[in-house]
């Protein structure tokens, strides 16, 4: 797994009107990046149950015709109804030992926002790791400290020791995105995708010039 991780974020693209048409929309025009990203995540903090799986039920089928995993963020139990890839975890989540019991079949991918975080979270074993956040982020609302570029080296130091992929979060601009890319194998991207309102011109353009920083 390499490059882009596009993080689609209902909660920062209600404001571009019918939140469900608007959010598979903006999905499609960031699966058609090119390169392809790595992977793709619903992250439907304040959605309930009914509509994030109708969301997630709606990009399998776009993530399936565009070869990219589609992973849920949090919900294991919706993450296996809608047969998505993989899920996200993290902190104040189930523990992945749990995750790994109730679906085995899933990737799982666990946040870290710090060193010691990070090396309980290798000793698990998951599928990838995120770590952040690295820059300033508004898409949280209570986000950890930064951590900063230096930190996220040691980060993908701990992590290659264990064959086990990076993902580096926060405030990931295109600017960073270089410097970004040889600190880990992925990057989440959330406001670095955002279309202006009512208008989703430039969401491709964006994320393949992510995606191709990223690449290398």
């Amino acid at each position: 797994m390499r490059g882009l991780y596009p993080i689609v974020d209902v909660d920062s693209l209600r404001e571009l009107g019918d939140a469900p048409l608007s959010i598979i929309a903006f999905a499609e025009r960031v699966l058609q990046a090119a390169p392809r990203p790595a992977l793709l995540q619903l992250r439907a903090k304040h959605s309930g149950a009914r509509d994030t799986l109708e969301l997630l039920r709606a990009l399998r089928s776009l993530c399936t015709r565009a070869g990219v995993r589609l992973i849920a963020n949090d919900r294991v139990d919706l993450a296996m109804l809608a047969a998505c890839d993989g899920v996200h975890i993290g902190q104040e989540d189930l523990p992945l030992s749990v995750v790994r019991a109730i679906a085995p079949g899933l990737l799982i991918g666990v946040s870290t926002h710090d060193l010691g975080q990070l090396a309980q979270a290798l000793a698990g074993n998951p599928d990838y790791v995120a770590f952040g956040p690295v820059f300033g982020t508004v898409s949280k609302e209570r986000a950890s400290p930064l951590v900063g570029v230096a930190r996220l080296g040691e980060a993908y130091q701990a992590t290659r020791a264990a064959g086990i992929p990076l993902v580096a979060i926060g405030g990931i601009q295109l600017e960073r995105a270089r410097e970004i890319a040889a600190h880990c194998d992925m990057a989440a991207v959330i406001a670095a995708l955002q279309p202006d309102k009512q208008s989703l011109s430039g969401v491709t353009e964006a994320a393949s010039a992510l995606s191709a920083a990223l690449n290398g």
